[in-house]
């Protein structure tokens, strides 16, 4: 009986001691579990989609498969583009399932959705899929992180090329929500900064089949370039009616303000070739990304993009954040995510800014005559680079009240 009695109280001790370590530090719950939630089956699935889950394996599996000696396991969904769906799965990975933190959130309106959810829950979430720099603007959070890109710096390469290079009248068209609003808006304010003019926009719905009516629009408008303030499928479309429609023929540019290898290689380089755009990663820049980008190809059959790279780098951001800090605990590792240096082979030198902004350099990138691809998957001149210094917006003047 007492050794019966002493084993009891020998149990107690030890749970009520692995209780209070857990609170106090370490691994709340045995494990680190981190969601990737995405359009798997629409208009962005090339764009992220499963590839981007794929991603996030391999920088579990590059970090060692634990973390403060507890597994990490990464479960994954697709949102379907819509922000109600988007918040029932978070709230649900967050109340019921113990996910640690949320990523990669392609289109902006599901991933203002859920960094909301993920602030009122004291998560962490790290967008890499989604463009508004609302995100680190007015609807910032202490928890919220962008990762891989942004409108303002989309507007900055591209649109900043083509301006510089004769392309000083535009027309716009646009997805029908909050990405498309932002993307047109700030290469709008850079072409007229820049003595450019905007003669006019239309707008979309995502996932549109049909863009003769708009195409006619801008083509009518007599604008030098038509930005296409849209991405994934809906860009791809545009561009193959726009060929239709002999528009490059007559003189017009076609401007893909997001547009990234994912749908270079959906459009085929015959469609594609002369096309500027900006991207925040490419395969064949270096040694270094090319090991990386062969790795990739052998899990998903394709190369990465700057989506798929910049959720590895966020995942594994996040892990050496955990490991850092010595906890799970949130406040503990979002501080750690603001002040630790990013430097991997998608973020090198980066550096987060105190609205949760990951500054790092853009590249502008031309897509290749077909004559000028020397393997598949090289699809890319690299024009420039863009320090982040000037393709992301300084925090301080983001909007965000943490920086304030």
């Amino acid at each position: 009986m007492r050794n019966m009695l002493l084993a009891s109280v020998a149990i107690f001790v030890a749970s009520a001691s692995f209780a209070l370590a857990a609170s106090a530090g370490g691994v709340s719950d045995g494990k680190v579990k981190i969601g990737i939630l995405n359009d798997q089956s629409g208009v962005y699935a090339d764009f992220g989609g499963k590839s981007s889950v794929e991603a996030a394996k391999m920088a579990v599996e590059d970090f060692g498969g634990k973390v403060l000696g507890a597994p990490i396991e990464i479960v994954d969904a697709d949102h379907q583009n819509k922000p109600d769906i988007a918040s029932n799965i978070a709230r649900q990975w967050f109340d019921r399932d113990q996910v640690d933190a949320i990523m990669e959130l392609t289109t902006s309106s599901v991933a203002l959705a859920v960094q909301a959810i993920a602030k009122e829950k004291k998560k962490i979430d790290i967008v890499t899929g989604a463009a508004t720099t609302e995100l680190t603007g007015k609807q910032c959070s202490p928890y919220g992180f962008h990762w891989a890109y942004d409108t303002h710096a989309l507007a900055v390469g591209t649109g900043g090329a083509l301006v510089k290079q004769g392309g000083d009248s535009w027309f716009f068209l646009t997805a029908d929500y909050a990405f498309g609003y932002s993307l047109e808006q700030q290469t709008s304010e850079f072409v007229k900064a820049n003595g450019g003019k905007v003669l006019g926009s239309v707008r979309h719905p995502l996932s549109t089949s049909d863009y003769s009516s708009f195409l006619l629009q801008a083509q009518s408008s007599g604008a030098k370039v038509i930005g296409l303030a849209n991405a994934g499928a809906d860009t791809q479309n545009a561009i193959k009616q726009a060929a239709e429609f002999g528009i490059t023929q007559g003189g017009q540019r076609l401007a893909a303000l997001l547009f990234t290898l994912a749908e270079v290689h959906g459009l085929g380089l015959e469609a594609a070739q002369g096309l500027t755009l900006t991207e925040g990663f490419y395969w064949n820049r270096d040694d270094e990304s090319r090991k990386f980008g062969e790795r990739f190809m052998k899990r998903t059959g394709k190369m990465p993009n700057m989506i798929h790279a910049g959720t590895y780098s966020a995942v594994m951001q996040y892990l050496k954040a955990v490991q850092k800090a010595g906890t799970d605990d949130t406040d503990a590792v979002a501080k750690e995510l603001h002040e630790m240096p990013v430097d991997d082979v998608f973020g090198r030198g980066g550096t987060v800014g105190a609205n949760g902004r990951m500054i790092h350099d853009m590249y502008l990138l031309e897509v290749k005559k077909p004559s000028e691809s020397k393997m598949p998957w090289d699809y890319y001149n690299v024009l420039a680079t863009i320090p982040g210094k000037e393709a992301y917006i300084d925090p301080a003047k983001s909007g965000c009240d943490l920086v304030k």
